[in-house]
């Protein structure tokens, strides 16, 4: 066992002891950090504006600040960016995190000097958590890989300003740094592809442990390595243990990715988002990730049913229930307040406070009023997968097709397949059986003739890859939309 792995191990003896001590007890962890947030940031601009000195209660909390989006927020940040002190949070943020919105342009999501550790001692918890609860550690002596963005920040103002993946490259530990993978000047490279293959170069005769990525660009990783070697992964990197991700639901990559590692091995799922590290999976044999209930941020919650109503209900963390869907709204000590990230979750368990993140709140099919969500597609998916287990998915999307040729309106799904199915029909007959037990209103509007069956589009090889390319999101953090309301990214790939 080398000094790191030996090292560890009380480390996360330690981590493991304090985690204990919140996550049995989240309510009261979320309340006072209600409270402590509030109180360092009623002297601020938007404490002023939102009258912080008067807050007192929850119920006060609400009636003081609206849940808001970026458009909503953009005044403040503009403040920052103008040189400002004191606008969300006291003193400036010490990074802008660089995100894509869809209808905001580009967002500038404020870290500040307290903020940051929430990002950092999140990922490393996990990986510590995994450690104490399993015993292996002996990864942290090979090589350690995290595919993510460029570390080259920006400026925006005189705030720097890049990609979340890289601006938590900054701040690895000092003991990772001389095992981690691939080189400063390689991961600086902006080009995903020429990128990759830098990459490929450095690590394919190292001693991997420890791959981290979101899975279908890992999976873009895996498939370069074996075209060159013609090797599965567990025989170029025999040392391989742990494949940490996040990012997207992995079920539906999960059998081409093993396939492609020829092995089973133990993984960590993570949730980080540029507003905050919200959950991580905190044991092997229990579902769901954990809550990080104290660590900065004041969460909210609303039924994803109300979210577009003029005055949704809004939960705290003691009041959700199991098995619902909620929009995840943040508060936190960066300075984001009433904050909707776009994310809807469901607890599986309340002791300790465990969650899947099911969607996008505003990622949804709901053409004919239906409103199928991500779950419901990824659990169709993989309810038809497993009744085909020949079947390997690379990619899909799913959106309505309103105004077809002929025939009644359809959902199209568009797949790449890895391994098709041998009974595509039954395949697609599969799915849309699943779904419509998932989806009341799918249900009665298959029964009730108004739409027919979905209809599976099987997509050449490398077509999400191309879309993604042609949008200049290949790689790093980027991901594509399960599902859209509309059909601009179905018919860009139906091309």
């Amino acid at each position: 066992m080398g000094f790191r792995s030996s090292l560890s191990k009380p480390l996360a003896r330690y981590i493991a002891n304090q985690q204990q001590g919140w996550m049995y007890n989240a309510p009261a962890a979320q309340d006072k950090w209600r409270q402590r947030l509030i109180g360092q940031a009623k002297h601020t601009v938007f404490g002023r504006d939102h009258f912080f000195k008067d807050i007192y209660s929850y119920e006060d909390f609400k009636q003081a600040v609206p849940v808001r989006d970026y458009e909503d927020l953009k005044g403040y940040i503009q403040q920052v960016i103008d040189g400002q002190d004191d606008v969300l949070w006291p003193a400036k943020p010490i990074y802008f995190a660089k995100t894509s919105g869809t209808t905001s342009g580009t967002k500038y999501i404020p870290i500040s000097k307290d903020s940051i550790s929430n990002h950092i001692d999140s990922a490393r918890n996990a990986l510590l958590n995994y450690i104490h609860e399993t015993g292996k550690a002996e990864f942290l002596d090979q090589k350690l890989i995290f595919l993510s963005g460029s570390p080259v920040l920006d400026t925006k103002g005189s705030v720097p300003t890049g990609r979340l993946s890289g601006i938590s490259n900054h701040h690895v530990p000092a003991y990772l740094r001389t095992n981690q993978m691939p080189t400063y000047e390689t991961n600086c490279i902006e080009e995903w592809e020429e990128k990759l293959e830098r990459i490929i170069d450095e690590t394919i005769h190292q001693p991997m442990s420890l791959i981290s990525g979101i899975p279908p660009w890992v999976q873009m990783y895996f498939d370069r390595i074996i075209a060159r070697t013609g090797k599965p992964i567990k025989d170029v990197f025999p040392d391989f243990q742990l494949f940490v991700y996040g990012g997207v639901n992995f079920e539906p990559y999960r059998a081409k990715l093993f396939d492609s590692i020829g092995k089973k091995i133990d993984s960590i799922e993570m949730y980080p988002a540029s507003e905050g590290f919200i959950a991580y999976q905190d044991s092997q044999d229990s579902e769901g990730l954990l809550l990080l209930a104290d660590t900065g941020i004041f969460y909210e919650f609303i039924p994803a049913d109300e979210f577009f109503n003029e005055n949704p209900t809004r939960l705290t963390l003691e009041q959700v229930e199991v098995g619902k869907n909620y929009a995840l709204i943040i508060n936190n000590n960066a300075g984001l307040w009433g904050y909707s990230i776009g994310d809807t979750v469901k607890f599986v368990s309340k002791d300790p406070y465990r969650l899947l993140v099911t969607g996008r709140i505003k990622h949804f099919i709901s053409a004919f009023g239906e409103h199928v969500i991500g779950e419901e597609v990824e659990k169709a998916l993989q309810y038809a997968m497993q009744r085909h287990p020949e079947t390997e998915v690379v990619e899909f999307t799913v959106a309505p097709m309103v105004t077809p040729s002929e025939g009644l309106p359809y959902h199209e799904w568009l797949i790449e397949f890895a391994t098709l199915p041998k009974n595509m029909e039954q395949f697609a007959k599969d799915i849309d059986e699943r779904l419509a037990k998932l989806n009341v209103y799918y249900d009665d509007l298959i029964s009730g003739s108004i739409l027919r069956p979905l209809k599976i589009t099987s997509l050449p090889k490398n077509a999400f890859i191309d879309y993604m390319r042609s949008q200049g999101k290949l790689g790093g953090q980027n991901k594509v939309p399960r599902l859209a309301n509309d059909r601009k990214i179905a018919d860009a790939l139906a091309k």
